[in-house]
């Protein structure tokens, strides 16, 4: 009986240490790797685009893009597009000088949420229309980043994991009468 348990436990071991193994290296997270307008720049006239570029692919999953004045006003405009590795937003004509605040938040090409901020300074101020207060906008959009949840990796591990121990506890050799 002890011996059986132990092989029990064995091949349990065994096949736990395969799973693993065949889950590979765990992906990272994409990195940021360029900004257009770069970061800490003094601009005399705003960019036509604010761009975030990434060292892979993005999922266009609810990015989030947001260009905010000195004012604490948004001065983006629309929607962010993904393209690829590249996330960005159009950027209306800016007002007061001072400095600008690029966030971003995208999702992963692994399905994990990436967030920052970068920021350029303008120098000559503009005449452009500010857009809400950035507070305002931020609490009226939904949440989520478009990942696939750790819950469903978990509950898939506990089933190929029961059902092996299963398997090797009623698929042992039967007495011969």
């Amino acid at each position: 009986m002890i011996r059986r348990l132990l092989s029990t436990v064995a091949v349990a071991l065994l096949l736990g240490g395969f799973a693993a193994l065949a889950a590979g290296p765990a992906a990272a997270h994409s990195i940021l790797i360029a900004v257009d307008p770069p970061d800490g720049a003094q601009l005399t006239a705003g960019p036509a685009r604010a761009t975030f570029t990434f060292n892979e692919n993005l999922q266009p999953s609810f990015p989030s893009v947001t260009v905010v004045g000195p004012d604490g006003n948004l001065w983006s405009r629309g929607k962010p597009v993904v393209d690829g590795p590249h996330v960005s937003i159009a950027v209306g004509e800016l007002g007061p000088a001072g400095k600008y605040t690029m966030a971003y938040r995208v999702t992963s090409a692994d399905g994990h949420p990436v967030s920052g901020t970068r920021s350029f300074t303008l120098t000559t101020p503009g005449h452009g229309t500010p857009g809400p207060k950035a507070d305002a906008a931020s609490s009226s959009g939904g949440g989520g980043s478009g990942g696939v949840p750790v819950w469903v990796f978990i509950v898939g591990a506990v089933v190929v994991f029961g059902g092996a121990l299963v398997f090797v506890l009623f698929s042992g050799k039967k007495k011969s009468k």
